[in-house]
């Protein structure tokens, strides 16, 4: 079980870093995948993406891959793949509450 309820709700750049490491990447793959996922509103600086990779290393939820040779590579973790599909729930639930609840102030 992931400490993800403790720490709270992924940061933007940690939900997208945790997706696009689906399949292993280094930091400007990263990079890349982000910026065209979101149609460029998210561009990861690179400090900020390599403060999260170290980050999301010291949880747990990301590990370097051995012998990826001068670009280090990284892969998800079974850690955060869980956190991953709970923030998923989370924001699928924030998504329908607001739905709902706006349906309802127009009837």
């Amino acid at each position: 079980m992931t400490q993800q309820s403790s720490t709270g709700a992924l940061t933007e750049a940690v939900y997208y870093i945790l997706l696009s490491l689906q399949v292993p990447s280094h930091g400007y793959g990263m990079m890349q995948f982000v910026q065209e996922l979101s149609h460029g509103r998210v561009q990861l600086a690179p400090g900020t993406l390599y403060g999260a990779l170290s980050s999301l290393v010291e949880r747990g939820w990301i590990q370097a891959l051995e012998g990826s040779g001068r670009k280090k590579e990284y892969e998800i973790t079974d850690a955060g793949r869980e956190a991953l599909q709970i923030e998923l729930k989370r924001l699928e639930e924030l998504v329908r509450h607001g739905h709902e609840w706006t349906k309802e102030l127009e009837t």
